[in-house]
């Protein structure tokens, strides 16, 4: 594990990853906070503060919360990556698949944006014509040896997968990649927070996050939980979909478990029962299968551009979809309430609403 990650356990047995030494918090907790303080930086106004050496983060978060001051550690946020049980997944490699239709720079193209943070996006011949992808910014693109081994990263290609299941949901969806996470799936709230400051500016219909965390008190966020609501309150209404973790518990999963949040479960390959490794639980509000999806992939041997795989983040790719294809006559946020409070709607206990694979 990195040397600059710490595993914290204020909870017996609920533990949670952070960047050690590190609080996040607004303006108003700048005062709160001084006296421990070593360095503060600021972006979009969250501060991060780097607190003296021997300052237990999980304690003076939860001192500064009790006077009401938005706070929380930085805790890390993974895509695919495991540290807390269910079992490992890696892609494997598949043949070609034929694109989704309509064509990438065919009538429709960009109807609906989905915003996907995610590790980035690579080339690919299903979008390598589209508009949003010969309008994105460098900055967004996958990048595949991180660490410089010669050897792909772990998590290399997780963007790329999930915006392939995506548009194979809603082809005529506009993407919009953010490299958020590196090539090992691992970002940070403070990433997470930037990323949704940037996003006020020019709100998503839909916000796809496949990644997650536990928390240090199982509890949310109130700097992310206030930035998701200020999306959702813009005029574009953005719906954010969010893993439930393959955690295989019901412990919540962070900020799938927020109640503006579609939480998603994955289901087995025959769409009738939850997959092991799935997170599940009350907090849970829908799910599709997860398990051995095929999708978009990079061109690094041994693979030609394609490949399976199996995650509530894949889960997730394919409901942000679906909410996508839905919105071309309705609102994303009536999209979201079609798909999920239908009367015809079949659930699966602790898992929520199953949502149709495209197709």
């Amino acid at each position: 594990m990195d040397t600059g990650i710490e595993r914290v356990e204020p909870i017996p047995g609920s533990p949670a990853l952070i960047r050690k030494g590190q609080l996040l918090t607004d303006a108003s907790g700048l005062e709160a906070t001084a006296r421990w303080a070593e360095a503060v930086t600021e972006t979009g106004g969250v501060y991060r503060v780097r607190l003296s050496r021997g300052v237990d983060v999980c304690d003076l978060v939860a001192s500064v919360r009790a006077r009401g001051v938005r706070a929380s550690p930085n805790h890390i946020v993974t895509g695919q990556p495991l540290y807390f049980g269910g079992p490992a997944s890696r892609p494997f490699p598949r043949a070609a698949l034929p694109a989704p239709g309509p064509a990438p720079d065919g009538p429709g193209t960009g109807s609906v944006t989905v915003a996907l943070p995610d590790t980035g996006l690579t080339e690919h011949p299903w979008w390598e014509r589209s508009p949003w992808f010969l309008g994105r910014g460098r900055e967004t693109d996958e990048v595949t040896d991180g660490d410089g081994d010669g050897l792909p990263d772990p998590q290399a290609g997780h963007g790329t997968f999930i915006a392939g299941l995506i548009l194979r949901s809603a082809p005529g969806a506009r993407l919009r990649p953010i490299r958020m996470l590196d090539g090992h799936g691992i970002g940070d709230e403070a990433g997470l927070l930037h990323v949704l400051g940037r996003l006020r500016a020019d709100p998503p219909g839909v916000l796809n996050l496949s990644f997650g965390t536990h928390t240090f008190d199982d509890g949310p966020s109130p700097l992310v939980e206030a930035a998701l609501e200020d999306l959702a309150g813009s005029p574009a209404g953005t719906v954010t979909v969010a893993c439930a973790g393959n955690t295989a518990s019901d412990r919540p999963f962070w900020p799938a478990a927020s109640p503006g949040v579609i939480a998603v479960a994955a289901l087995d390959a025959t769409g009738q029962a939850r997959a092991p490794f799935s997170g599940h639980g009350p907090w849970v509000d829908a799910c599709t299968p997860g398990e051995w999806l095929s999708s978009a992939f990079l061109d690094h041997p041994p693979f030609d551009g394609y490949a399976r795989w199996s995650g509530t983040s894949f889960a997730t790719a394919l409901v942000s979809g679906a909410i996508a294809a839905a919105a071309v006559e309705r609102s994303p946020r009536q999209a979201a309430e079609h798909l999920l409070e239908g009367t015809a709607c079949r659930r699966i206990p602790d898992s929520g609403v199953v949502v149709p694979m495209p197709g």
